[in-house]
């Protein structure tokens, strides 16, 4: 019997597929039918009046019977074996404990990569697609930090913030897992398919959408709840007031879950969102103890840069150079000026920390820390 999801059974899958792709059925009356039966298989076996007493209204109780199903659960169970991606069920011992505990959690996620840890604990990043340098660096270095800890990631794979707050855990040899908002199948934004493959190789990729299923924006918000229900937090870095990373925080929130955000230049519509959630109560972060406090957790990680974490030598000419950078973009004549260094030996250094990771040139003549 071909297995699709370590311990599940073809048939066990198959069976989950069906009652699921039945007309009228969502996560709430599929877990009222399998508690009060006991098992799928069980309520494709009773009768009308069983079913009817389990209150499901007579029309699914009538698509029940006649197996109308919306989508055909035999294709379905052969794109997931072909594209070697798994089903984890709500039964299954790798569905994440703590989101079982929302409001109807998905009865079902598709998966690809690796297995998720059993009690991992995770921390929510999400934020602006468009960000800023200063979000993109704040992202990345939280999360690289978080993750040093052995704290797993989560987000969403958009552009932007959560791009680089699953990079961030990457880079720190950490775990990091990408909610999507389409089918394990598609791709969105197309420009991620790089970080996808990484996850997918060092992480985990999960969804409750079927194969093909498009990025529709109605899909998001319902993704952004299984972020927030996996975590025990939730940090926006960027947001506009009208972001949907403000609906991950809302969902957060409602499921009991800790919220933070990190604040931002007063000038930028992009810290609006997170400033009016530290207005509202949300934690006010500038580095990862701030996050640690709210759940006990003590650490000896230093706050330096994560440059110096990874024990990058620079050389004099470098160090006195990096010590002028910052979040914000400096022009190379401000380089040279404030170092006093000759610029054929700067333009020399930058690209030496260029080719470090360390720092980013942006259009301009621009150079900013990462």
């Amino acid at each position: 019997m071909k297995d699709t999801s370590g311990s599940l059974s073809y048939n066990k899958v198959y069976h989950w597929l069906c009652l699921k792709s039945i007309k009228g059925i969502g996560n709430s009356t599929f877990l009222t039918l399998l508690n009060r039966f006991g098992s799928v298989e069980a309520v494709f076996e009773a009768d009308r009046y069983e079913l009817e007493s389990a209150g499901v209204r007579k029309d699914v109780v009538t698509n029940i019977l006649k197996r109308d199903y919306k989508s055909d659960p035999e294709k379905e169970l052969k794109r997931i074996t072909d594209s070697g991606a798994r089903v984890i069920l709500y039964e299954d011992p790798e569905y994440p404990e703590l989101l079982k505990e929302i409001d109807y959690p998905p009865v079902l996620l598709y998966a690809l990569g690796k297995k998720i840890p059993k009690n991992q604990f995770f921390i929510g990043i999400v934020g602006a697609r468009s960000a800023t340098q200063y979000g993109i660096r704040v992202s990345r270095d939280i999360s690289f930090k978080l993750a040093s800890m052995g704290i797993g990631i989560v987000s969403g794979m958009a552009k932007g913030i959560d791009a680089y707050a699953h990079l961030g855990a990457l880079k720190a040899g950490g775990y990091t897992v990408a909610v999507l908002g389409t089918g394990i199948d598609v791709i969105y934004p197309k420009e991620n398919k790089r970080i996808f493959q990484n996850i997918k190789e060092n992480g985990s990729i999960v969804t409750e959408f079927p194969f093909g299923t498009p990025p529709e924006a109605k899909n998001f918000p319902v993704r952004n709840r299984i972020i927030s229900g996996m975590s025990k937090g939730v940090l926006v870095v960027e947001a506009t007031k009208r972001s949907g990373s403000l609906i991950t925080a809302s969902f957060a929130l409602h499921q009991g879950r800790e919220v933070f955000a990190v604040p931002g230049s007063i000038e930028s519509v992009r810290s609006r969102g997170t400033h009016f959630l530290i207005k509202q109560g949300a934690k006010l972060v500038e580095d990862i103890e701030d996050i640690l406090e709210e759940f006990g957790i003590e650490t000896e990680i230093s706050t330096t840069d994560v440059s110096t974490k990874q024990n990058i030598k620079l050389s004099p000419v470098e160090e006195k150079i990096y010590s002028c950078l910052s979040e914000h973009p400096v022009h190379i004549d401000e380089i040279i000026r404030n170092t006093g260094i000759d610029p054929g030996e700067v333009l020399s250094a930058l690209l030496k920390m260029e080719l470090k990771d360390l720092i980013r040139q942006i259009p301009g003549k621009l150079f900013i820390k990462k």
